[in-house]
């Protein structure tokens, strides 16, 4: 089973806009959990969800397309951070939502604790390159976390495509993400697909949610995977990548050419 288009199973929870959702639960510091299930486990656990949920909705839309493009040093700076799972470690990507046409540029590092901190800024250029703006605005952030790359190397090596949908759990004011259709891409086409499987994401403010809960009641345990880092490692096998080879072995494609 594969889950690449607007899924009827989201339909079940009540809609809530942007606005409100960005109001509730903005989460820009957040502790981070993500599960791999099988797609065919996705509709027992949204039926077990509880009732209150609410799924984002745009314009009558409840799934959408993004895409990011990650960039990195020669050195490859952040996906070697991420491989040895040091403590200060950092993303730097240019994240499209692609039914708006919207652009950020946005920098994500760990805060104490294990918390994601998450900042960003509109982006107007190509994704081939930062931008003036963009590369001022990661150093100040990224100087800010503690952490000094060379800024002005900074290189797109890996984009990611997927559709996401996005629920709202009002009891713990805490978001869930469930991305499908996942498929990572380097500059020269190399690609490799998760057509199988679905990412969930919980985002909270606290250790664990009710949704982390729930997961774990199914039989479902936290992962150990990173959009950027393991899907950089599926398609360059040469990099160190110990920590995913779980992951890799049981979801990931094997490299093919486009898209």
């Amino acid at each position: 089973m594969s889950v690449t288009t607007e899924v009827p199973l989201f339909h079940r929870f009540a809609p809530i806009g942007l606005d409100e959702l960005v109001g509730e639960a903005a989460l820009l510091t957040r502790l981070d959990r993500k599960y791999v299930l099988p797609a065919q486990a996705l509709p027992e656990f949204l039926d077990r969800m509880p009732y209150e949920v609410r799924a984002l909705q745009i314009d009558h839309q409840r799934t959408f397309g993004y895409r990011s493009v990650y960039f990195d040093t020669a050195a490859l700076d952040s996906f070697l951070a991420a491989a040895h799972q040091r403590r200060r470690r950092f993303k730097v990507r240019v994240r499209t939502y692609l039914d708006s046409g919207l652009n950020f540029v946005e920098v994500k590092t760990r805060g104490c604790r294990g918390v994601t901190v998450k900042e960003r800024i509109p982006y107007t250029g190509d994704g081939a390159d930062l931008g003036a703006e963009g590369r001022a605005y990661a150093a100040a952030v990224l100087a800010g976390a503690g952490l000094h790359p060379d800024v002005r190397r900074l290189r797109p090596v890996m984009a990611t495509h997927y559709r996401r949908n996005t629920l709202y759990v009002p009891s713990t004011g805490s978001r869930v993400t469930i991305d499908t259709g996942l498929a990572w891409q380097l500059p020269d086409g190399s690609t490799v697909h998760m057509p199988r499987s679905v990412i969930v994401e919980t985002k909270s403010g606290r250790a664990a949610s009710d949704v982390d809960r729930l997961l774990w009641s199914l039989g479902h345990r936290p992962a150990a995977i990173s959009k950027y880092a393991t899907g950089l490692a599926a398609l360059r096998p040469e990099l160190p990548a110990n920590r995913w080879r779980p992951v890799l072995r049981r979801h990931f494609t094997t490299t093919a050419k486009g898209i």
